[in-house]
């Protein structure tokens, strides 16, 4: 007997599916995704160099798993109650929290990867 939450045969098939549906439902993602496309095209506009590419592009991966993992948790959580439950709303707000605190650092990152290039420009 076959269970419906069976584990997925094929792993790139699921991994697919779970990001569209996070992309079609959740709003923080797609603007975790607009983000990272201005990253992107900051990058090649101020031509950064490799190394900052790499930490660009670090920052915008683990962004994006932690966002992932947020609307995990929280489907999870849902899946688990839809009441309010003081465990349940504790998950969530400390899942969000680490997102937050994600997101900051990444902020930072980009800040000193890109002020010095906006202010050689100004400079010029």
């Amino acid at each position: 007997m076959k269970l419906e939450n069976e584990k997925c045969s094929n792993a790139f098939v699921c991994a697919a599916r779970g990001i569209k549906e996070a992309i079609k439902t959740e709003a923080n993602l797609k603007f975790d995704i607009l983000v990272a496309i201005i990253i992107i095209a900051c990058g090649f506009f101020f031509r950064i160099n490799m190394v900052e590419w790499i930490v660009c592009i670090l920052a915008i991966g683990v962004m994006l798993f932690a966002e992932l993992m947020n609307t995990a948790v929280e489907a999870v959580v849902d899946l688990y109650t839809r009441e309010k439950n003081k465990q349940a709303e504790r998950a969530k707000d400390i899942s969000a929290g680490a997102v937050f605190i994600l997101s900051i650092n990444v902020a930072i990152i980009g800040l000193i990867i890109f002020i010095p290039k906006v202010v050689d420009i100004i400079n010029k």
